[in-house]
């Protein structure tokens, strides 16, 4: 197994970590504080001056889509390649903006490349390829369990050239920025005699479409993370054109697979990117603090803390880097208990990172002085974005356990 990366890339990657450094990571903090700036629902000029002025610079350096590994349009990344860039992406909530490889646009523009029309790629996939339009997965449902995906309920009934949908989705991230303009839905389209797995399907809704109803922005522990936003919607007679149904009737599985496995590690890669910057707070404040005529990093058992720390992201990034060789051989179904490995080791691992890193800083760890508790508040959402830990242990258990059983688990 190769976990490394090719010398042209490697160049390329320096490129990317020098500008997170230099340009982007500096700009953070007057980013956030102008959230709080007029209607947190819009941007400012300020806020857009500073994102799009980055963006502009990162697709001028041909630092741009890094995301599109198997595609002509990309660099001709490994699945374990761009791992090591969205490490580094994860070091900064703007950084995965910046280079055009946030989620969820990333797993909507691979599903517009690999099943939409020409006319969908005409309308969605080039302006977000080019990063002027922002999009929107919706799948979750506030009144089923969602984690079993065989579940989700919203309705979507053929009528003559048109489908008709209703329903509720919420945790709809990025549907409130004001630039998101499209949504790819995961729908039901089959009734109880269809196999379980083919009863649903996915279908594209323009935003502003007759009918849909943002509710509500959903709050992650008190924020809302505007202006990207995790939105609550209703879907009353929604009538969007047949011609807008991904592949075909009963194939919202087939779709979503292909979608998540990548999504999946990229998240992880950028946890341990926060995990990694989170230590760098830690181990500079260790030194740069004193309590009790000494170094805080001299104090308790802050050197094991430390030591643990570090070796805990080591452990994490080969597990992470393993999955995406996986992913590199082109079985999904063999990369997929690695993949729900590394999906619930590395949200934990960098929650415990982060949290150590808070301990350090003492009252000031919590506060908005530092970014740890934003960071905190983000990483600990993956440990239900894509799947809750108990759904990626219970494919983990299986897959161990028919190594020894015939046994249906």
């Amino acid at each position: 197994m190769d976990f490394g990366i090719r010398e042209e890339n490697r160049k390329l990657l320096d490129r990317v970590r020098a500008m997170i450094r230099d340009e982007i990571m500096p700009l953070e903090d007057e980013y956030e504080r102008e959230v709080n700036t007029g209607d947190r629902w819009k941007y400012t000029a300020r806020q857009a001056e500073i994102l799009e002025g980055l963006k502009a610079r990162a697709r001028a350096a041909g630092l741009w889509n890094f995301w599109l590994t198997d595609s002509d349009k990309g660099f001709g990344l490994s699945t374990v390649e761009y791992a090591h860039f969205a490490e580094e992406m994860g070091r900064t909530p703007l950084g995965a903006e910046v280079f055009n490889c946030s989620a969820p646009d990333t797993g909507n523009m691979e599903v517009f490349e690999r099943y939409g029309t020409a006319k969908m790629k005409q309308d969605w996939l080039e302006p977000l390829l080019k990063g002027e339009i922002r999009s929107a997965y919706l799948m979750t449902e506030p009144n089923v369990a969602s984690s079993d995906a065989t579940n989700i309920s919203m309705s979507c009934v053929r009528d003559g050239d048109h489908y008709v949908l209703n329903g509720e989705k919420w945790w709809a991230s990025g549907a409130g920025d004001p630039r998101c303009k499209v949504y790819i839905v995961m729908v039901r389209t089959g009734g109880a005699d269809a196999p379980k797995h083919a009863r649903h399907s996915q279908i594209v809704v323009p935003a502003g479409t007759p009918g849909v109803q943002i509710l509500r922005p959903m709050q992650v522990y008190g924020a809302d993370d505007a202006p990207h936003g995790h939105m609550h919607i209703r879907f009353t007679d929604v009538r969007v054109p047949a011609e807008n149904l991904l592949l075909g009737e009963g194939r919202g599985f087939e779709i979503s697979q292909g979608r998540l496995g990548p999504g999946r590690i990229h998240h992880c890669m950028r946890a341990i990117g926060q995990a990694e910057s989170a230590l760098e707070l830690m181990c500079k404040r260790s030194l740069e603090r004193e309590a009790f005529g000494k170094p805080l990093a001299l104090l308790g058992a802050n050197f094991d803390i430390i030591a643990e720390c570090r070796m805990e992201i080591e452990q994490a990034r080969l597990l992470c880097l393993k999955a995406a060789w996986f992913m590199d051989q082109g079985d999904a179904r063999a990369a997929a208990p690695w993949i729900s490995m590394i999906k619930t080791v590395a949200p934990r691992m960098a929650l415990k990172v982060i949290d150590e890193a808070v301990q350090m800083f003492g009252g000031q760890g919590i506060s908005q002085d530092t970014p740890l508790a934003s960071k905190w508040t983000h990483v600990r959402t993956l440990r239900l974005a894509d799947g809750p830990d108990a759904v990626h242990r219970r494919q983990i258990a299986r897959a161990e356990l028919k190594k020894y059983t015939q046994m249906k688990i």
